[in-house]
């Protein structure tokens, strides 16, 4: 549980001096809000962020407030979201919707730009589109920006995004009843008279366009100890003093990867020897969510390395690649040599290892007589 602070002595000052810092948090007026729900899930989320700079885990604000960890990562993020889109201007429908309720709906458009988050939030409150349905919005839009151009028939965003996406799975469909549907999705949030008029031609063209598929991320879950190096830091080569051995500095492993930082600008991960790894000329670490990559397989998102070269730079059809997406780093694949320059080729994106029993591999083996 969490040890709260001794109650403010009558002698304490009102209010802090001028030249002093800024006052602690409250901690036990935060706790006493989230265990009782007061206010709003926009005052949870600044409650729960507030107690986590203060020093207190996941865990011990669940123990004390009832929040459990992935409910207090939804509206932190939510909120967090949400502010983005008051400083790029909403409507008042908008901040109605979102001001009690929503956070599910707005954690979904964490991946978003600011000003994509404002237009997507705008296109759900107006379709009335749920916190399910606004995923699929915010994965169309998505991906319509990772086009090179907007296509021509499906200039205004967001909703000729959501149409651009329907458009292009329907005419992939041969089964009618998955296509039909499909284009009924893209006519109702379809923004343009272009891109209405190349939903409705599909309802009297049954041709099945041949996409070029994206070929699968290269993908690759740790699964054993071995596979698991740990960073260790050098003194150098003896004879060594006392003070060499006293000034390595103590290194702290961020989870799940094991990645280690020090007092400076710069930090090491462990990975594995594979051939890959050891093939790559220039190799440099990325740090993402899984839902945030490109073609990525419904399913729980979790933190992902992607490894990419920055040596190997030429187009091919069968990788993706690291460009520059309106000064943000971004996957892509490209079924076309791209305009944009190539930053680097992703050559493996590496899973955390799934510990059934954490304590198990921490105590000592034990062999049967």
């Amino acid at each position: 549980m969490i040890n709260l602070p001794p109650e403010p002595s009558e002698t304490s000052p009102a209010s802090p001096a001028p030249d002093r810092a800024p006052a602690e948090p409250d901690i036990e007026a935060l706790i006493l809000l989230l265990r009782r729900k007061q206010g709003t899930w926009m005052d949870w989320g600044k409650a729960c962020l507030q107690l986590q700079k203060a020093g207190y885990s996941p865990q011990q604000i669940f123990e004390a407030t009832g929040f459990e960890p992935v409910q207090q990562n939804q509206i932190v993020v939510a909120a967090q979201v949400y502010l983005s889109m008051l400083k790029v201007g909403v409507s008042d429908a908008v901040r109605a919707r979102f001001e009690r309720t929503g956070s599910d709906t707005l954690y979904e458009f964490r991946v978003l730009s600011q000003g994509d988050r404002a237009a997507v939030a705008e296109l759900v409150v107006q379709k009335g589109v749920d916190s399910e349905g606004a995923r699929d919005l915010v994965r169309a839009v998505k991906e319509y920006s990772r086009l090179a151009a907007p296509p021509e028939k499906f200039p205004q965003a967001p909703g000729d995004a959501v149409a651009y996406f329907c458009w292009n799975l329907a005419r992939q469909q041969a089964d009618l009843q998955a296509r039909s549907r499909l284009i009924a999705q893209g006519l109702k949030f379809a923004s343009s008279d272009s891109a209405r008029q190349q939903l409705e031609h599909l309802l009297t063209d049954f041709g099945v366009a041949r996409v070029q598929q994206a070929p699968r991320l290269p993908f690759y879950r740790l699964e054993t100890e071995s596979e698991v190096p740990r960073v260790i830091p050098v003194a150098g080569r003896l004879p060594l003093s006392r003070a060499h051995l006293q000034a390595v500095p103590i290194l702290q492993e961020e989870e799940p990867f094991g990645i280690v930082k020090f007092s400076g600008i710069g930090a090491w991960v462990p990975v594995p020897g594979w051939q890959v790894i050891l093939a790559a000329e220039d190799p440099v670490a990325l740090i993402t969510d899984s839902d945030q990559l490109p073609n990525v397989p419904e399913g729980p998102s979790e933190p992902v390395l992607v490894i990419l070269d920055r040596a190997q730079r030429q187009w091919d059809e069968f990788s993706y690649f690291v460009v520059d997406q309106e000064g943000h780093l971004d996957i892509q694949w490209f079924d076309v040599p791209p305009a944009k320059p190539i930053l680097g080729r992703v050559v493996l994106i590496m899973r955390p290892k799934r510990v059934l029993d954490e304590d198990f591999n921490k105590e000592l083996w034990q062999l049967e007589e």
